[in-house]
């Protein structure tokens, strides 16, 4: 007997919010290499090298421990909490209470999930910065807020230029993001203008939501990346999301924290504490040891250093082809405009792929202002990132 279906959809938010960039250049590569294309992936920021041993042996010790079998506590543990309050005020001369102004994460991708619900209501608006990691409109979206595009120009150092911002958007923003190093364009945020927005901030009554992946990835030692928490009132209008995943090269292990302003932690913990369980706790004690362990600081610029012999090896192979780039100050990224002829960045990137064999992240994905640009990962091995500017070469010559 034919059985007719009256099935619901599901929720309006999965139907419209479009599918995750990263997710598509998976499934592109993934199709590529069953079609037998020999694929070199420039397009994840997934470190190729292994969590360094110091953590995997203090990894093995506390898997060992029975008390660290059981519930995380909803915030994370006293001593990751203390940890990371160490790591920042030494790290950034920041003074944060563990208590009541850290949290654990699974992983910051899982922060900033959450962070729109319980910032958010439906109809708010959040201010998104374009071009950026999709996950901060995705989220805001998923949690019924309205949106509004901040470009970030390269003729501005692709920071937002806050004085073209209407005093009207700025008195109905409720949040705005924020995230330098750049991801994908590798920008540094100056003190001065982290300043300015906090300022604008207490001014017109919004929260900045700063995303801080690769605090410990850049390029010139004498000029590191700032914390927006240094600037005096922060701590009452920000929040700022760390990871381990790329700083040790553990983006598997899904661990991280998010720090600030007392009142934005809390509203993070009521949502985490109903939606998780917080990170196992193994991993919390793993990471605490990493970060007094005496190999840590030389183990962090020696990844400094082999991304920096990566860039410079990319800048020359894309000079020698007459390609431009920005100029990175951090993350491992390479913003690249797009070769003469190509409009179209998504159309470049799928053919560079079917043709060459090589995958690059299509600047549109980021945004609209990120047409014109493709995004180059330095998370690949030297012999590859050569081999792929060969493979490039080639198909800018055919």
């Amino acid at each position: 007997m034919e059985r007719e279906e009256r099935l619901p959809e599901v929720s309006r938010r999965v139907r419209e919010v479009p599918p995750y960039l990263f997710a598509e250049i998976d499934r592109a590569r993934d199709e590529a290499i069953a079609r037998g294309i020999d694929v070199i992936s420039l397009g994840i920021g997934d470190p190729d090298q292994p969590t360094p041993a110091f953590v995997i042996e203090a990894m093995a010790e506390e898997i060992a421990k029975a008390e660290n079998h059981t519930y995380s506590p909803y915030w994370g543990t006293d001593r990751f909490r203390q940890a990371v309050a160490g790591y920042m005020k030494g790290r950034f001369g920041v003074e944060l209470d563990p208590g009541k102004e850290v949290i654990a994460l699974i992983g910051a991708k899982e922060g900033l999930g959450h962070l729109p619900l319980a910032l958010l209501d439906p109809g708010d608006l959040a201010l998104i910065p374009d071009p950026a990691y999709p996950v901060y409109e995705n989220a805001s979206r998923y949690a019924g807020a309205a949106t509004i595009s901040v470009p970030l120009l390269e003729e501005n150092g692709f920071l937002p230029d806050l004085s073209a911002l209407p005093e009207s958007v700025l008195r109905t923003a409720k949040v705005i993001f924020l995230n330098y190093p750049n991801n994908p364009t590798g920008a540094l945020a100056p003190l001065s203008f982290l300043e300015e927005l906090v300022e604008l901030a207490h001014r017109f009554g919004f929260y900045i939501v700063s995303d801080n992946p690769y605090a410990e990835i850049y390029f010139d030692e004498e000029h590191p990346p700032h914390s927006i928490l240094e600037v005096e009132g922060a701590r009452e209008v920000a929040i700022e999301l760390h990871s381990f995943s790329k700083t040790f090269n553990m983006t598997g292990w899904r661990i991280g924290w998010a720090c600030g302003a007392e009142r934005l932690v809390a509203a993070l913990g009521s949502i985490k504490s109903n939606m998780d369980s917080g990170p196992f706790k193994a991993i919390q004690h793993a990471v605490v040891r990493a970060l007094s362990h005496p190999q840590c600081g030389d183990f962090i610029r020696s990844q400094r250093e082999l991304m920096r012999k990566r860039l410079s090896l990319l800048k020359e192979g894309l000079s020698r082809l007459g390609l431009r780039w920005c100029e990175p100050g951090g993350a491992f990224y390479l913003w690249v405009h797009l070769p003469e002829g190509y409009q179209s960045s998504i159309k470049f990137c799928s053919e560079v792929l079917n043709r060459a064999g090589l995958v690059f992240g299509p600047g549109r994905g980021y945004g609209v202002y990120g047409e014109g640009y493709f995004r180059i990962c330095l998370t690949t091995p030297e012999e590859k990132i050569a081999q792929a500017m060969e493979r490039l070469a080639g198909f800018l010559a055919s």
